[in-house]
């Protein structure tokens, strides 16, 4: 089997999770995202639209990391998808790119982000 690409999924270090696990607790709304990648930059570009305060918000690019393929496999465990973005808001995932616009368009995204203490006072 010498030469194929592999498609099992990257081990997951401890320190991956705890990265991730972290952040997810720590900040109110985290994107696990790629700068190049449509879909994030269409929730990003949501969730700009509101007033998130900044101490309470982490975006990750994540293909700038030497664990880009690890954090997408801990995505694929913990949320059932490794595609970016990945969107967590009070530590919950609400899914990626057109989950957020679904959750925009439906006035529910604001509702989170209140309940959350995500915006800014």
């Amino acid at each position: 089997m010498g030469g194929l690409l592999s498609t099992e999924p990257a081990m997951v270090s401890e320190d991956v999770r705890i990265f991730v696990d972290n952040t997810i607790k720590q900040k109110r709304v985290v994107v696990f995202s790629k700068t190049y990648c449509p879909y994030a930059r269409k929730a990003k570009s949501l969730l700009q639209q509101y007033a998130i305060d900044p101490a309470k918000l982490e975006i990750i690019e994540i293909e700038k990391r030497p664990d880009c393929s690890e954090i997408q496999s801990y995505m694929k465990e913990i949320t059932g998808a490794s595609t970016v973005p990945r969107v967590f808001i009070g530590g919950e995932c609400i899914g990626g790119g057109d989950d957020t616009a679904r959750l925009h368009e439906s006035g529910k995204l604001l509702k989170l982000l209140e309940e959350n203490g995500a915006l800014a006072e």
